[in-house]
């Protein structure tokens, strides 16, 4: 019987080792994560508006001023869709979408994707780096 227990005790303290590994690694795993994120959300703004310079063909920052693009001037907590000023596709309208940093980055990221049948040409910006620039100057430029 004092066998038994020894190898109970044994198989137990195996379990917890490697119960506390896989808990240690997923505190690596997470705190990788968190910081990954943390720096694309803490984009360039200076790269950002020389990122920007390839959406100012179609869009603006200055308010009232839309070109093949709507004006992009307070688009943060604004609907998709919204202006009156600019003639949207039927699907950008009923998107549902409000601009959020995280909504204009899945955007960005993937016009089509994300609003599928939507009108901007545009393939997408894949370097997440880069997306997180192009927010940043948004945010600070379309105020």
């Amino acid at each position: 019987m004092q066998r038994q227990n020894r190898a109970v005790a044994v198989g137990n303290l195996v379990t917890h080792a490697g119960a506390r590994r896989r808990a240690r690694w997923s505190a690596v795993f997470v705190s990788t994560l968190l910081a990954i994120t943390a720096a694309h959300a803490d984009g360039d703004a200076m790269r950002g508006e020389k990122r920007f310079a390839e959406c100012a063909a179609c869009h603006s920052v200055e308010p009232g001023v839309n070109n093949v693009g709507p004006s992009l001037a307070s688009i943060f907590d604004r609907k998709a869709g919204a202006l009156t000023d600019f003639r949207y596709s039927a699907a950008m309208r009923k998107s549902g979408i409000t601009w959020t940093p995280q909504e204009l980055e899945a955007f960005i990221a993937d016009p089509q994707k994300r609003v599928p049948a939507n009108r901007m040409p545009y393939a997408g910006l894949t370097d997440a780096a880069a997306r997180a620039d192009l927010i940043a100057y948004l945010q600070k430029a379309a105020k």
